[in-house]
């Protein structure tokens, strides 16, 4: 069980994290004016701090409103059965390639989420997956991660 006052809290601290992140990156561009106009890093660097102040926001207002529960255990549980095969696939894309990543990753959502058939699974991620390949590298000629298995195979 999570309280809705730990959500909030994580969140406003991570969307905090990243907006100072993209603010302090923005300094190596430059965030002032020149004669030529503002430089490269003024954009991003106000992006930044307006991210910060909507964190802060959220960070008082959740510790102000917040009271009661925000998920429960059997929530945390069905959110988690779809996060972490997500991250396991982003996490195998640069060794098998993002090609057999997909097939598994789709693969393993239909067999054993969804629960359909062995053949239906295997059809629909073989189909995504080859149409994958052809739109992206033959149709738009953009070559997407291939992975070490990739790389041993020739491709």
């Amino acid at each position: 069980m999570v309280s809705r006052r730990a959500l909030e809290t994580a969140t406003a601290l991570l969307t905090g994290a990243f907006g100072v992140t993209v603010a302090l990156s923005s300094l190596d561009n430059g965030v002032s004016w020149t004669t030529a106009g503002v430089e490269a890093g003024t954009f991003p660097f106000i992006m930044g701090l307006i991210v910060v102040a909507g964190s802060l926001f959220n960070l008082g207002l959740g510790w102000w409103r917040a009271a009661g529960t925000a998920i429960s255990f059997v929530e945390f549980r069905r959110s988690a059965a779809l996060l972490v095969p997500a991250v396991v696939y982003v996490a195998v894309i640069p060794l098998v390639g993002i090609y057999v990543a997909s097939a598994l990753y789709l693969f393993g959502t239909l067999r054993l989420q969804s629960r359909l058939g062995m053949a239906k699974s295997l059809a629909i991620a073989g189909v995504a997956t080859l149409s994958l390949y052809i739109v992206f590298e033959r149709l738009f000629q953009v070559s997407l991660p291939h992975g070490v298995l990739g790389a041993a195979l020739g491709f």
